[in-house]
């Protein structure tokens, strides 16, 4: 994974830490740079975690950061922005604050950026055995993945990529390039040999197209909302597709109301989940909390 757009003295403080457990780093203009590690927000140094505002990493000029970040293809990531992300190669994503530039009521672009927000992917192979498990006892029926952001659904999806793609032709429907993460040369996660990707337009356009072209038998996407992306998931069920998504939605009538059988409940990075069928019953329980996370300011 390359961080090498990262200003040099955050750079030498992530490599003094297991990228393993960095899933997030926080940048805000003046502030203390945060970094979400092992679970747990705290600060950092040029010699990795530290305990005090005052010694931490702050960058000013972020603006600046951000035009540098994008600056060799600010013309290919103008849809993006549009939505206050960009997905760089490898997949890592950064989430924009500052002006949002609107037209129509739609943002069109964002300009005097004062914070990011860079998530950090991983790839945890046998992460979604528990999803497995029921996949084979009970066969392969449409499911969502649902948690509050940052709990690892796309890692999620990534492992049930691989597994399902055993036996079956998974079509990837990878709108923000995350789940595959493929670079300008089409590299990304190796997710075998059955899986198609299938990258921009939306999820409704883009599932019409590539069931007529490609026959997939399972179809796996990321972050579900709003009525166009359930009606996408809804035409695939009636073409007899199982549709493995995740979504940030996790109010239980409002899922009840989605076109799947079951529904997975992420309680924490690392931690066990739990699944419940159509009627919201039960049907694993592999967790024995809810795994919210703790804050390392101060300790």
């Amino acid at each position: 994974m390359n961080l090498n757009f990262l200003p040099p003295d955050i750079r030498r403080a992530i490599d003094c830490l297991n990228i393993n457990f960095l899933t997030e780093i926080r940048i805000r203009r003046g502030q203390p740079v945060i970094i979400e590690y092992r679970g747990e927000y705290a600060y950092i140094n040029s010699f990795g975690v530290c305990t005090s505002a005052n010694d931490a990493i702050r960058v000013y000029d972020v603006d600046g950061l951000f035009a540098s970040i994008i600056a060799d293809g600010v013309y290919a990531y103008a849809e993006q922005l549009k939505n206050a992300y960009v997905t760089l190669d490898g997949g890592v994503r950064i989430g924009v604050a500052g002006e949002y530039v609107t037209e129509r009521g739609a943002i069109t672009a964002v300009r005097c950026v004062t914070s990011l927000n860079i998530r950090i992917p991983h790839d945890i192979k046998g992460c979604a055995l528990d999803i497995c498990s029921l996949i084979e006892e009970r066969g392969v029926n449409s499911l969502v993945i649902f948690s509050p952001p940052g709990y690892g659904k796309t890692t999620m999806l990534r492992d049930l990529a691989r597994y399902l793609g055993r036996k079956n032709n998974v079509l990837v429907f990878d709108e923000r390039n995350e789940i595959a993460a493929a670079d300008s040369d089409g590299d990304g996660y190796l997710l075998g040999e059955r899986c198609d990707i299938v990258r921009g337009g939306n999820k409704l356009e883009a599932f019409s197209c590539a069931i007529r072209t490609m026959k997939p038998q399972i179809i796996i996407t990321d972050e579900l909302y709003g009525e166009r992306d359930i009606e996408a998931v809804k035409y695939a069920s009636d073409c007899g597709i199982a549709v493995y998504a995740s979504t940030h939605i996790t109010d239980k009538d409002i899922l009840k109301s989605m076109p799947f059988e079951y529904f997975c409940r992420l309680t924490g990075i690392g931690k066990s989940v739990v699944i419940y069928d159509k009627n919201f019953d039960i049907v694993r329980n592999y967790s024995g909390n809810d795994g919210d996370r703790r804050v390392a300011f101060g300790r």
